[in-house]
């Protein structure tokens, strides 16, 4: 009798210790946004009147698309879906494709490192790092309010713009110096009405954007100034989804927790 219940404690530890172990997690449960916590911002520019009816479970819905699940973003209001809890050395996946109603532009992001109080950015979002995923921009890095970074770059054909180059010179990027703008390295994003897969891996105080299975941006240092304009290490924050001006929609978001990055990414 006692080796029968030592059996049968071991064999509920070895489950418990199967379900346990790491692995990816859905942060779309399938049906609903309830573990999401939802914002609206300001008005679109000429768009006043839909912000003044504006309801975050219009801008931020579960819709069924040929039988499938999935999140719509309407993008007719400046807005964030963020998430509930914080999250660092991950492995993030999402996987999205345009819609068709458009109001000022094809403009989102994937906002990390997300701190602080909704509308510090631009009257909607928290203060973070953007993974950009406007059309045409998506994997440019973007830094809101006080967040900034370190990235190896070149100077753009312009003569202004900073471009990711991994054998380029290492730069401070931020309000306080060379701008809060740099561009990715290639452009890998799918035609419009296609679905494009986007990765972030945070480790630490570095952030890579993969656009489409190819590495565009490595940002490392990142951090934050804080009162004093010294700057704080900035590793982990919420993640925030952005309705900013098109309509869009994600077919799976997805996270797993991570001891390292990969070296075939830091290549």
């Amino acid at each position: 009798m006692k080796r029968t219940i030592y059996l049968s404690i071991l064999i509920l530890i070895t489950l418990t210790l199967i379900s346990a172990k790491p692995g990816w997690k859905s942060l779309f449960n399938g049906n609903n946004l309830d573990n999401w916590d939802k914002h609206i911002g300001s008005a679109l520019r000429g768009f006043e009147e839909l912000h003044k009816n504006a309801v975050p479970e219009k801008v931020f819905s579960v819709v069924d698309v040929n039988g499938e699940k999935l999140i719509r973003i309407s993008g007719e209001v400046n807005g964030a879906l963020a998430t509930k809890e914080e999250y660092q050395n991950y492995h993030l996946q999402m996987v999205f494709k345009w819609g068709e109603k458009v109001y000022t532009s094809r403009n989102s992001g994937m906002l990390y490192h997300s701190f602080g109080e909704f509308g510090a950015a631009f009257g909607t979002w928290m203060a973070c790092i953007e993974s950009q995923m406007m059309h045409e921009n998506l994997g440019d890095t973007y830094l809101m309010v006080n967040t900034n970074c370190e990235t190896s770059v070149k100077k753009g054909d312009d003569g202004k713009s900073f471009i990711f180059d991994p054998e380029g010179e290492k730069l401070n990027f931020g309000s306080k110096s060379n701008g809060g703008s740099i561009k990715k390295a290639k452009n890998m994003e799918k035609p419009l009405g296609e679905w494009n897969t986007v990765d972030l891996y945070c480790f630490g105080r570095t952030a890579i954007h993969i656009i489409n299975g190819e590495v565009v941006m490595v940002n490392t240092n990142c951090g934050a100034y804080d009162e004093n304009g010294e700057i704080s290490p900035l590793s982990g924050g919420k993640i925030q989804i952005q309705s900013e001006g098109g309509e869009l929609f994600i077919k799976s978001i997805k996270i797993e927790s991570i001891k390292k990055l990969p070296k075939k990414l830091l290549k």
